[in-house]
């Protein structure tokens, strides 16, 4: 965990102003701009989701690290650099901040290291697409030992994170299991089932179902007098942007050959399945992302105003 009284970090006047007045905050990821979208596609995006967070009534904080400086909310121009197609940024989780820092390197940030510097600013909401988990296992494991630094961060990481659960290319169910191990609530918003990124619905029941933004943020509120741990609210994406289940089985099935016949593994095994699921689509699979994240960064604006009341 980050420690504010220690923390290098540097937040916008707008959103420094937002947190010291307990004002609405909406965290925001970088990694989706700079790693997870086309260029130029990236940068209108990154600026629909501030637009939409303010349309909500609440504040935006992109966050990025930008020359060993972590930055809480981007202005326009650093927004710029973090779309750039030539911007070279590393994709930066939670235990690669240190060196970044000390090395005054620049980077995108994770669900992982968002969420910790967004917790060290003292902003309580976070909206992101997908959460990372339990990759499945490579050809002659059992199990694999590929999991997320998401869920290890959500569980020690007082944030409510909104998203469209996890990519559907992971091990839902494993990652499930281990979010119960380290005792994360898990909210499914207007579902009794839980998502699955692309797809609406995983076939797996949520533990618990909100209704409505003031339900889930008084579950967050009660959560914290008992657990340091983060809250996990799953939006499913909207249904005219949710994928046709036999084309995302097919995507998945293909794309999961391509990463055993390459020996991809490791951090390179989301990009090349997401890159796969974004040609083969034929740009579908964007438009099921795009939709998503706007979704869930407008719920995560509506649940930080409700805390903030």
């Amino acid at each position: 965990m980050i420690r504010k009284s220690h923390s290098p970090l540097s937040m916008s006047p707008e959103v420094a102003d937002a947190v010291a007045d307990h004002a609405p905050v909406v965290a925001l990821e970088s990694t989706l701009l700079s790693h997870g979208l086309p260029p130029g596609r990236n940068l209108e995006v990154a600026r629909r989701l501030e637009r939409t967070v303010r349309d909500a009534g609440a504040v935006p904080a992109t966050i990025a690290v930008l020359d060993g400086v972590p930055r809480v909310g981007l202005t326009s121009a650093e927004l710029e650099r973090v779309c750039a197609p030539d911007a070279g940024l590393d994709k930066l989780s939670l235990r690669d901040l240190g060196p970044a820092v000390a090395l005054r390197g620049s980077g995108a940030t994770t669900v992982a290291s968002t969420a910790a510097l967004a917790h060290a600013a003292g902003i309580a909401v976070f909206a992101t697409g997908g959460l990372g988990g339990v990759h499945h296992p490579l050809p002659g494991a059992d199990v694999t030992w590929d999991v997320s630094a998401d869920l290890g961060t959500l569980a020690r990481t007082g944030v409510v994170v909104v998203c469209s659960g996890m990519k559907s290319i992971l091990d839902i169910p494993a990652t499930l299991e281990v979010l119960e191990t380290h005792s994360v609530p898990v909210l499914g918003y207007r579902t009794d089932d839980f998502p699955a990124f692309y797809l609406s619905a995983s076939g797996l029941p949520v533990p618990h179902r909100v209704d409505d933004p003031a339900r889930a943020a008084a579950v967050f509120a009660a959560h914290r007098d008992f657990s340091d741990s983060g809250v996990l609210l799953a939006n499913p994406v909207p249904a005219e942007h949710e994928l046709d289940r036999a084309t995302h089985d097919r995507l998945l099935a293909e794309g999961l050959e391509l990463v055993r016949k390459r020996g991809i593994s490791g951090s390179d095994v989301t990009p090349v399945l997401l890159e796969h699921f974004h040609t083969a689509s034929g740009g579908a699979s964007l438009d099921a992302n795009e939709a998503l994240v706007l979704s869930n960064a407008d719920l995560a604006a509506r649940v930080a105003s409700e805390l903030a009341r």
